[in-house]
């Protein structure tokens, strides 16, 4: 038995781990929070959309076996309050606000798609509060196809709706034997949890993030030589949302980077194959 499966077996679960609340301002903002107290947490940011019960309960046990880890929905998302942020910069403050409002000086960063905007431009802003960053499904500032996210998603987010199937099908997943596989079984472990589920996003959320999105793809490229910090960057060698491209060039441009890419695997490469980036992960945040 690995020592990951042994610190599972006594670990508390993700799917068990109540919403907790913190304002800044005026705004409250919801968040989870399970694993061992005591050195440096690690803020999980998510994507276009996305609350805490999106985020992968496989994943987050397995990061939180030996890490602090705190999964926070954004402002105006699920149980949030406050009105979605239209830029990435918005989202980067609350949450260096909200770091700031539960006590942390410094914290471990991963951030999933939209998320991975986030935590780039976080680890820019106040880069003393960013000890590591992890990086996956995303891309930088001005990034090849960022701007055409929507214009990608919508035939896909209604090809889910003609086929009654969950649209992170065809958005986060190849078209495979092993990626249909792979959605089944992600979609799956996101109906787990059965109690205090989070609220789903209103569309007028949805369609502010998508803003964000898009300014971020339009934005001018930022200078990510700048972070100075240690970065994996993971994704699946096939992503239509934010594609593949993206991770090469940040990997190419931040200077302490990794680059890991998993074979016949989309957007959602990390949860298709999330046996294999958690023990990633962890040994990427003990080093």
């Amino acid at each position: 038995m690995t020592n990951l499966s042994k610190a599972l077996l006594s670990a508390t679960r993700y799917l068990d781990a109540p919403n907790r609340f913190v304002n800044i301002g005026r705004t409250q903002l919801a968040y989870r929070e399970l694993g061992p107290r005591g050195g440096v947490p690690l803020v999980l940011l998510n994507h276009w959309g996305a609350v805490l019960d999106n985020f992968d309960p496989r994943i987050v046990d397995a990061l939180a076996a030996f890490h602090h880890v705190i999964a926070v929905d954004y402002q105006g998302i699920g149980l949030s309050s406050g009105t979605a942020p239209v830029t990435i910069d918005g989202m980067a403050r609350d949450a260096i606000d909200m770091i700031g409002a539960l006590g942390f000086e410094a914290v471990d960063l991963m951030g999933f798609s939209l998320g991975g905007f986030v935590a780039q431009d976080i680890a820019l802003k106040a880069p003393g509060l960013v000890r590591k960053l992890i990086l996956t499904g995303t891309g930088p500032a001005g990034g090849a196809g960022i701007a055409k996210v929507g214009a990608v998603s919508w035939p896909l987010i209604i090809k889910g709706m003609l086929t009654l199937r969950d649209p992170k099908t065809y958005l986060f997943f190849t078209s495979t034997a092993n990626g249909r596989r792979a959605a089944k079984d992600f979609l799956a472990r996101l109906k787990e949890r059965k109690l205090d589920r989070d609220k789903d996003p209103t569309p007028r959320a949805f369609l502010r993030q998508l803003a964000a999105i898009k300014a971020w793809g339009r934005q001018a490229p930022q200078d990510l030589s700048r972070i100075g910090v240690p970065v994996l960057v993971a994704n699946g060698d096939t992503d239509i949302m934010v594609p593949t491209a993206n991770s090469h060039d940040l990997a190419r441009r931040i200077p302490d980077a990794e680059l890991v890419l998993y074979e016949d695997a989309g957007h959602g490469g990390i949860f298709q194959y999330h046996a294999e980036f958690a023990p990633k992960a962890l040994a990427f945040l003990a080093a």
